[in-house]
């Protein structure tokens, strides 16, 4: 039979018995298509959890009868027959230890040694390699030099990738291959528009993990090329994708736009770590996506009870940091607390802090917890596990503290030690904005007259430290920032740059979001200053206009 024929009818059938049929009726068969019969086999009988039907293929006695030819008859065996049936069998679970697949793999090598493979034969083996020796496998090397002095631009995607995965294995210097790789990057360039939602994948899986921070071009067309296989990736696959975004610091509001349509249609069919990742990405790139959050606080309130303690911090704290609360927070904190209460001692120490703390910014109050979490064998088991009681973790103990204080006045359980509060807490997200601090007092100088009537900076003995402080004697006489008696009101002005909001959005940070909030529970008088309000005022009049309306709606008077 011709062999064009017979890939044709290959290809259309859809079972083990029916490929065996059909080769126990030919007569005569090329070594290519043998092999080719063990590889339709392997794809229509090999799924995630292995072979379907071990008994069925392999005691089959086609089945063997191929086996035979190939263990026996490897050295005058055609490349492509001798290589594609060791992927064949490598797919379907050949014990890698068993003769007929040493007499292919010993076969391979040596052809191989004696350069005798093409491209699509070198990857092949290597693809083959991987599976069955993984990365300790030395003659993946031999393979990467060997397509070193092939010309790339002629590699297929399928090969471009094939490469990439045994680069990821093989690098082990900064610099190795590094030339390879550029040729690779320039050229893979050219063909992102070809590549499929796998190979998209696992090429920038693979210029993460090579560390190709220099590959810009490559990285933005294969980010925006992502966009249009969102739907397709499987949960694997976009976990690449997003760790990729996160990795080069990449961002498009097109891929946030899509991942929008996408997350609300299939939450309930994610596997949670995909979902897990998605909200990694929107808290990192401070992504507040309301269709996304929403969707994800669904999916939690149904089946957090299947989650890992990790998965089921990596869905909650964002929306803490993120400063939002869904339509179903009130079945949210619910579903959280019921978890809380039946794993509570399951969730590793630092983890659990972390989960704690990003309810207390969006007013949801673990009190329940909190007895546990101040107790002496917790702060111990913090201090026992990386990174330690470092300052965010107890900024994060203090916050705590500080809020029950504040906010959960019936609170009556152990407290916070004071050798384990900051003196001022850390705020990594929530670092002020010094252009836009030094445009505002400007302003305020022009409104003021002397500088000596506002500070900046000011710490508190309540951890915060005030942007602004302006304080007034009790019938509203502005007074000297430095003095400190007669004062009757404290005005403190949250001067806040782009860097406390959520990307795109004018909704606060949690972190600066709390702060707000306790300074005017402290007794401060809290007066906002966005940067969004201010950023078109043109002049230091036009400023201080509207500080004065800001600070001062009704009227002011200078103390002299």
């Amino acid at each position: 039979m011709d062999e064009q024929v017979f890939f044709k009818k290959l290809n259309s059938l859809c079972t083990s018995t029916e490929v065996f049929d059909f080769v126990s009726s030919l007569e005569v068969m090329s070594d290519t298509m043998a092999s080719g019969a063990l590889q339709r086999i392997s794809e229509v009988e090999v799924d995630d959890s292995g072979l379907k039907n071990p008994e069925g293929v392999l005691e089959n006695e086609v089945f063997r009868a191929l086996c035979f030819q190939f263990e026996f008859k490897s050295s005058k065996l055609s490349n492509s027959g001798l290589l594609n049936a060791l992927q064949a069998l490598t797919k379907l679970r050949i014990d890698p230890q068993s003769t007929l697949m040493a007499s292919l793999l010993s076969e391979g090598e040596e052809r191989l040694g004696k350069g005798q493979l093409t491209v699509k034969n070198l990857c092949a083996l290597g693809e083959s390699l991987l599976e069955l020796e993984g990365p300790s496998c030395a003659t993946l090397e031999q393979i990467v030099n060997h397509m070193q002095e092939k010309d790339i631009e002629k590699w297929s995607p399928r090969e471009m990738v094939m490469v990439y995965k045994m680069l990821q294995v093989t690098v082990r210097e900064g610099e190795q291959y590094q030339d390879l790789l550029n040729r690779m990057n320039s050229v893979t360039l050219t063909i992102v528009s070809q590549l499929s939602p796998k190979f998209t994948s696992v090429i920038l899986n693979s210029l993460v993990v090579l560390h190709q921070t220099r590959a810009v071009p490559l990285v933005t067309a294969l980010c925006k090329h992502s966009v249009k296989h969102i739907p397709y990736f499987t949960g694997d696959e976009l976990v690449n994708v997003l760790e990729a975004f996160l990795y080069f610091g990449h961002r498009e509001q097109i891929f946030t736009e899509a991942l929008e349509t996408h997350v609300p249609k299939s939450v309930f069919t994610m596997h949670p770590q995909t979902v897990s990742k998605v909200m990694q990405y929107c808290c990192r790139k401070m992504i507040l996506s309301k269709p996304i959050f929403d969707a994800v606080a669904e999916g939690f309130i149904s089946d957090a009870d299947r989650f890992t303690t990790d998965q089921i911090a990596e869905y909650i704290i964002p929306f803490g940091t993120l400063n939002y609360l869904p339509p179903s927070a009130s079945s949210l904190f619910r579903k959280l607390e019921t978890v809380l209460h039946t794993r509570f001692s399951h969730f590793k120490p630092h983890t659990l802090l972390n989960l704690l703390h990003s309810c207390i910014l969006i007013q949801h109050y673990p009190v329940n917890f909190l007895p546990k979490i101040f107790s002496p064998y917790f702060l111990q088991q913090l201090q026992a596990q990386p990174p330690g009681l470092d300052r965010i973790v107890t900024s994060r103990l203090t916050q705590l503290f500080l809020t029950v204080v504040l906010e959960c006045p019936f609170y009556e359980g152990p407290k916070l030690l004071r050798k384990y509060q900051v003196k001022a807490f850390l705020t990594p997200h929530s670092s002020l904005d010094v252009h836009l601090l030094k445009r505002v007092k400007t302003g305020l100088l022009y409104l003021l007259k002397k500088r000596i009537y506002f500070a900046s900076e000011v710490s508190t003995p309540y951890f915060y430290t005030v942007d602004i402080e302006i304080k007034l004697d009790e019938e509203g006489f502005v007074l000297p920032a430095a003095q400190c008696e007669e004062v009757h009101r404290r005005i403190a002005l949250c001067v806040d740059g782009q860097n406390r909001f959520c990307v795109n959005s004018h909704n606060l940070l949690g972190e600066e979001a709390i702060k707000q909030r306790h300074l005017q529970l402290l007794g401060y008088e809290v007066v906002q200053i966005p940067f969004f309000e201010i950023e078109s005022l043109q002049n230091c009049r036009k400023m201080a206009e509207y500080l004065h309306k800001k600070i001062f709606p009704h009227t002011y008077e200078l103390s002299c």
